[in-house]
């Protein structure tokens, strides 16, 4: 999977660092509060923001959406 030149390799792992660089960390003093920043922003994430790229649902959404199909 990780060859040289292979763009794809590293396509989840930016998305999710491009995803995360929203995310304030300058409040947080031990690794346990940026823990708990984490996990609310990926909640708010995928349960509220809509993404024109998923026809304008949430991924959540969009997830049951194609559980029911």
């Amino acid at each position: 999977m990780f060859r040289k030149g292979n763009c794809w390799d590293n396509t989840p792992t930016e998305s999710s660092l491009a995803i995360l660089k929203e995310v304030d960390y300058s409040v947080c003093q031990t690794f346990e509060e940026l823990h708990l920043i984490i996990e609310e922003y990926i909640e708010e994430y995928n349960t509220n923001r809509y993404q024109w790229s998923l026809n304008r649902m949430t991924p959540a959404q969009y997830g049951s959406h194609w559980l029911a199909v």
